[in-house]
């Protein structure tokens, strides 16, 4: 396998809480990402995977260093992108572009389509001379399968479905080789969704993209996952490759996701196993000791709070789990 484009280490976003209106004092810290690693090779896409709360997006915002890190690297092509800033800065921005979670509100209201589009190349203007931008816009347009006539349309005249359309064209406008997706589909209808993630697929082959594909929905990333990575109040609890974690899981909260599966041929749906977690998920600012799923973990002992169980792969297992008992378990019913 080729060398990561890129590389997480030991990554952690913490928060704090502050008490006063003057004189504000730090009270405790949010947990938001908390030692997460990974890497991303060339052309593959990693899932990142968790409930509502478990640090995906601040994953997100922290790799494109829209927020900045409490600690941990990163590294794009082998260089610091922390160390990073000014022009170099500039230029690295150009290889990594975002797709964010809302088309109603990630677009500009009182801009065109055209303006939007094309507004990496105000900032950027050595990717396109300005008498060639309206030319390359609405060619943009068109390869994410848009009407390129409707340049001077706002985003009001378009559908959700074709607003991410259009945050998709944006984010392709600077030729990136690293996209990170944050929930781009979770606003979007069922049908939708799947026309935007054939869309995506499509715009991988044809540009050799790399992308970090944000979700919590375990199916939703299933089939445009090389491989998985399972979030829980800010860390990875699960990562291998896509066959193993659908097939192969040993982390009881990742389970626990695949039970959640909608199983779309119905003479299936009475063969999977249906896991129920029980409790709420606590909060990042005071995570349990030991394992954090412990509080909703079906297999909980003592050693789980005393212990943080370490990211590693088991004896039956072909990819890390970080679970004292972990154990391959078949969720998702066999057609």
């Amino acid at each position: 396998m080729s060398d990561p484009i890129l590389s997480v280490r030991d990554l952690v976003k913490h928060f704090p809480i502050t008490q006063g209106v003057l004189f504000k004092k730090t009270i405790g810290q949010v947990h938001a990402v908390d030692g997460v690693s990974f890497d991303l090779h060339p052309g593959e896409t990693l899932g990142v995977v968790g409930e509502s709360g478990c640090g995906k997006s601040t994953l997100a915002q922290v790799l494109m260093r829209l927020e900045p890190p409490t600690s941990g690297t990163v590294t794009f092509d082998g260089e610091d992108l922390f160390a990073k800033s000014g022009a170099a800065l500039k230029a690295w921005r150009r290889d990594m572009q975002i797709v964010l979670q809302d088309p109603y509100t990630s677009l500009n209201p009182r801009k065109t389509v055209g303006d939007i589009v094309g507004e990496p190349f105000e900032i950027h203007p050595e990717v396109a001379p300005k008498g060639d931008r309206r030319r390359k816009v609405q060619e943009l347009l068109e390869v994410v399968g848009l009407n390129p006539e409707h340049i001077r349309r706002y985003p009001h005249q378009f559908s959700g479905g074709q607003r991410q359309r259009i945050g998709i064209a944006r984010a392709l406008a600077l030729r990136p080789r690293v996209i990170v997706c944050d929930e781009p589909v979770s606003a979007l209808d069922v049908s939708i969704q799947a026309q935007v993630m054939n869309l995506l697929g499509e715009l991988q082959t044809e540009f050799g993209l790399s992308y970090v594909f944000i979700a919590h929905d375990l199916g939703v990333v299933r089939h445009l996952s090389d491989r998985v990575a399972v979030m829980y109040l800010g860390k990875i609890v699960e990562i291998g490759d896509s066959e193993s974690i659908y097939e192969r899981a040993t982390h009881p909260y990742t389970q626990a996701l695949l039970s959640s599966v909608p199983v779309p041929d119905p003479s299936l749906r009475g063969k999977r196993e249906v896991i129920r977690l029980t409790g709420d998920v606590p909060s990042p600012a005071d995570p349990p000791s030991g394992c954090r799923f412990r509080t909703r973990c079906p297999k909980a002992e003592a050693i789980c709070a005393e212990q943080e169980p370490p990211l590693v792969a088991g004896e039956s297992s072909d990819h890390p789990s970080a679970c004292h008992f972990a154990e391959v378990r078949q969720v998702l019913p066999v057609a």
